[in-house]
C-alpha cells in the first residue's frame, strides 16, 4: 500500500477507538440528573456570583433571569463589576429596579492583584462578600448566561440529591450566524472529545473538566479546596476549577444545558477566532512539543481522510480512497448528535475536517501571539504567561 493509503488506515483505526473506546464522547445524552426536590423550608440558600467586565450589551438578556428565578428558597445575586467602562454596574442596578426579584448587590474590586486573571479576581470578591450570608452553594454564572425560571431550582435538586460538590452544565452557545453555525457545534464537540463527560462524572477518575458559564459550588468544598485562591492564575479556570475540587475529595458532575443558553453573539470568524485562540495554546500548557503533537494529530485524524479519499480518486488508489472515506464517514457520524442538540442540518456534517483546520490554526495563531508576549488577551487585558488548568 502507498504511504497516504497507510496513513488513511491509522486515521481510521484511530476514529473507531475514539467512537467506541474513548467514553462515548459524541453522544449528548449526559443532562442535568433529574432528582427529588428538598421538603418546603429545607432549599439551601444560594449566592449567585457574576463576574462581569464590559457586559452592557448582554446584561439585559441574562441578568433579568436571574433576578426572576423560580427558587423556593433564599438567594441573592452579586454582579461584580471588574473594571467596566461602558456602565455594566448602573445598568445591572437599574435592570434590578425594573424588573425586582432577587437582591441584586453590585461591587467593583478593582485591578486584579498579582498572579490573578481578571475573571477569578472578581470571583474572589463576589465570594468573599457571599460569606456573610453563609450560603450552602455558589452559583457561579459568566454575565452572558440566560437562566430559565426554574435552572437554579433543577441544579440544587440535582446536586443536593446526587450528593455533588459541584454540578456544571454547558450552556447552548449561540448559532444563529453562518460562522457560529460552522464553528461553535465544534468547539462543544472537541471539549467533549478531550474531557468525555462519562469519564468526568464517573467517581475516582482522572478526568475533570467544568464548564464555566454555569457552576453550582457548595461552599463547603469550595473552602477546602481553596477556591479560587489555589487557581487565581488559571486561563483555563473551570477545568483548573474541577481539578482542584476532586483533588479536595469533592464530586463532580457535568452535562450539557437544556434550559441555560449563552447569549453573546460571535457574528464573525474574527470574533470566533480571538474567543478560541486566546486559551487555546494555554491548553497545551505553553509547549511547543505539545503543540507539534497537537497539529500533527489534527492532520492525521480530522485532515488525512478527506485527503486521502481525494488521492484516491485522483490517482486510482483504492486502498487510500476506501479507507479515506470511511474514516470520513465515521468522524461525520459523531459529529452528528452534536449538530442535533443544535437543532442543526446534518449536512454540516461532513465539513468537521475543514472545521477542525480553522481550529489548528486559530491554535497555531494562540502560540505565535503567546511568543509575541501578547498571551491570553481578552476585553483589554493580556495574561502574558498564565497557567493552564493545573494538573497537581
Amino acid at each position: 500500500m502507498s504511504v497516504v493509503a497507510w496513513i488513511a488506515v491509522g486515521s481510521l483505526t484511530v476514529w473507531l477507538w475514539l467512537l467506541l473506546g474513548h467514553g462515548f464522547f459524541w453522544r449528548t445524552d449526559q443532562r442535568l440528573p433529574r432528582r427529588a426536590e428538598p421538603p418546603a423550608g429545607q432549599w439551601p440558600y444560594v449566592a449567585v456570583v457574576v463576574p462581569a467586565r464590559d457586559e452592557a450589551a448582554v446584561l439585559p438578556e441574562s441578568l433579568p433571569s436571574l433576578l426572576t428565578q423560580d427558587y423556593p428558597g433564599g438567594a441573592e445575586v452579586i454582579l461584580v463589576d471588574d473594571g467596566s467602562s461602558d456602565g455594566t454596574g448602573k445598568l445591572a442596578r437599574a435592570l434590578s429596579a425594573q424588573y425586582g426579584g432577587l437582591p441584586l448587590t453590585v461591587i467593583s474590586p478593582g485591578e486584579p492583584g498579582p498572579g490573578w486573571t481578571g475573571k477569578l479576581w472578581a470571583v474572589r470578591y463576589g465570594i468573599e462578600l457571599a460569606r456573610a450570608s453563609s450560603p450552602e452553594y455558589l452559583l457561579l454564572t459568566d454575565a452572558d448566561i440566560a437562566h430559565e425560571p426554574d435552572s437554579l431550582r433543577e441544579l440544587v435538586a440535582s446536586a443536593r440529591g446526587g450528593g455533588f460538590d459541584l454540578v456544571s452544565q454547558m450552556a447552548r452557545l449561540r448559532v444563529v450566524s453562518y460562522w457560529e453555525r460552522l464553528v461553535v457545534p465544534a468547539f462543544v464537540y472537541f471539549f467533549a472529545q478531550l474531557y468525555p463527560f462519562r469519564w468526568v462524572n464517573r467517581d475516582g477518575s482522572r478526568t475533570a473538566a467544568a464548564a464555566g458559564g454555569c457552576v453550582l459550588l457548595r461552599t463547603e468544598t469550595a473552602q477546602r479546596a481553596r477556591v479560587p485562591e489555589s487557581i487565581r492564575g488559571a486561563v483555563i479556570d473551570d477545568v483548573a476549577l474541577a481539578r482542584v475540587v476532586r483533588r479536595a475529595g469533592g464530586r463532580i458532575w457535568l452535562g450539557l444545558a437544556d434550559r441555560v443558553d449563552s447569549v453573546r453573539p460571535y457574528p464573525g470568524l474574527g470574533d470566533l477566532w480571538r474567543m478560541v485562540s486566546r486559551s487555546a495554546y494555554a491548553q497545551l500548557r505553553h509547549s511547543p512539543l505539545l503543540l507539534l503533537v497537537t497539529v500533527a494529530g489534527l492532520a492525521v485524524v480530522y485532515l488525512a481522510p478527506p485527503y486521502a479519499l481525494g488521492v484516491g480518486l485522483l490517482t486510482g488508489d483504492a486502498a487510500a480512497g476506501w479507507a479515506g472515506l470511511a474514516a470520513w464517514a465515521v468522524l461525520a457520524g459523531t459529529y452528528v448528535p452534536v449538530l442535533r442538540y443544535y437543532r442543526l442540518t446534518l449536512a454540516l456534517a461532513p465539513l468537521l475536517p475543514f472545521t477542525a483546520l480553522l481550529y489548528t490554526l486559530m491554535t497555531v495563531d494562540s502560540a505565535v501571539q503567546h511568543l509575541r508576549g501578547r498571551g491570553a488577551a481578552w476585553k483589554g487585558r493580556t495574561y502574558a504567561g498564565p497557567r493552564a488548568a493545573p494538573d497537581r
